[in-house]
């Protein structure tokens, strides 16, 4: 294979400080490679997830995104997405209010606010109940939740923060739940609604620092629980982040800040 040069970006999300939120690479592309190399490229990158964006013909204001862990493409990445309207906000030179990715998941705009931060509408995804706790979530989590749901990933809901703290999960038994992730919440402190931390390990992300898109399914469930659509969340992790949250109906917006760690070139190739 012929050398490529790629520009890169490494940007942590939902912070606004490095070494907080969740950090994320950023790829923009003329078109696509091959995704078995963007796979490479990610997993070489060992981050959550890296994002690569190529621009539509014609149409300024939209992109094309993929996210990739360090072990899969992903169907929907939240803090990826934030990071890469970072990118084209800051450093190439976008100048509209509001970008468009398309996705997997469908159409993902996410506008620029007057305070800096950023807001992605994601789809809502309602968790619904689960008659029975799946066999083995008590010994992956090393604790029993007091409610157990499911979208994409499990939700896992428990009394307090502290207990949401306390868990240390068995990651090869979150594995074999058969879920892309488990997102375990409580109730928040009085300055947050709700907190979360989400465990990732079958798609290779053991704890991601802050979801994103666990917050298309946190986000209903806890709007329909406190009665109210707008909430302020906080992700528990070792580097922890901050989200701003409002439920629209059959989407979610999901606000936060970011910053940019570094910038470069990935040099990919026999002749790298």
């Amino acid at each position: 294979m012929s050398s490529l040069v790629l520009r890169y970006f490494h940007v942590d999300a939902f912070t606004q400080t490095p070494f907080a939120g969740n950090p994320a690479g950023v790829c923009p592309l003329d078109a696509f490679l091959p995704a078995g190399l963007m796979q490479q490229i990610a997993a070489e990158n060992n981050l959550a997830e890296t994002a690569f964006v190529v621009p539509r013909a014609g149409t300024p204001a939209e992109y094309d995104i993929r996210w990739f862990t360090p072990a899969v493409e992903i169907d929907l990445c939240g803090h990826a997405t934030l990071a890469a309207a970072h990118v084209l906000f800051t450093h190439l030179g976008f100048a509209g209010a509001q970008v468009t990715f398309h996705s997997q998941s469908g159409p993902l705009r996410v506008a620029r606010e007057a305070d800096g931060r950023l807001t992605l509408d994601f789809p809502s995804r309602p968790p619904q109940e689960l008659l029975s706790h799946p066999t083995g979530l008590s010994d992956a989590l090393h604790a029993t939740p007091l409610r157990v749901l499911a979208a994409r990933d499990l939700l896992v809901v428990f009394n307090t923060e502290a207990e949401v703290l306390a868990l240390r999960p068995d990651y090869a038994r979150i594995a074999a739940l058969e879920y892309v992730g488990v997102i375990a919440t409580a109730p928040g402190p009085g300055e947050v609604d709700f907190v979360s931390r989400f465990f990732a390990p079958r798609v290779g992300v053991p704890e991601d620092p802050v979801t994103g898109s666990a917050h298309s399914t946190l986000i209903p469930f806890w709007a329909e629980k406190l009665g109210k659509t707008e909430l302020r969340a906080r992700q528990i992790s070792s580097r922890g982040g901050d989200l701003w949250c409002r439920l629209r109906g059959d989407r979610v917006d999901i606000s936060g800040y970011a910053v940019t760690y570094a910038t470069g070139e990935l040099r990919v190739g026999d002749n790298a």
